[in-house]
């Protein structure tokens, strides 16, 4: 089988996590020394970091905290073995949470940061901009700049 490239690999991770795939469907996707750095968001405003194991073990909880979630890759870079996504994000709350109550569809955009070795993601870099209920739509529509004049 043919190895795949670091945006194939990225893209296929975020596929299987929109398929909602649990730990058995991603860790052939990650390195043994695999880290997820999550930056401070709405629902985890501390941020942190997650090894392989606490990774795998929070794909399998996602089915009780979201459903319907879906994952629309808008653009891609690619440096090397790096690979950054920016995506739009959604999902249904399955519990209520900090800015959502159960049933509620919840949006994001979000950008994440790859970094390929030996055809694992070694690495990921989460940036999650929640728009929560007191601000469904951006702030500021960065399409139009026409505010800087």
């Amino acid at each position: 089988m043919t190895e795949l490239s670091p945006l194939e690999l990225a893209t296929k991770f975020v596929q299987a996590m929109e398929a909602g795939a649990g730990a058995e469907e991603i860790r052939p996707l990650l390195a043994e020394d695999f880290i997820l750095t999550e930056w401070p968001h709405a629902l985890n405003p501390e941020g942190g970091t997650r090894n392989l194991e606490q990774t795998l073990s929070g794909a399998e909880q996602a089915h009780q905290v979201v459903s319907e979630q879906s994952y629309r890759i808008k653009r891609s870079t690619v440096q090397g073995e790096r690979v950054v996504l920016e995506i739009e994000w959604s999902a249904t709350a399955m519990i209520d949470l900090n800015f959502w109550n159960t049933g509620q569809k919840m949006r994001a955009r979000v950008i994440s940061i790859f970094e390929v070795k030996n055809g694992q993601i070694q690495s990921q870099d989460s940036y999650d901009c929640y728009y929560t209920n007191d601000h469904p739509e951006p702030v500021i529509d960065l399409g139009d700049l026409s505010w800087l004049s």
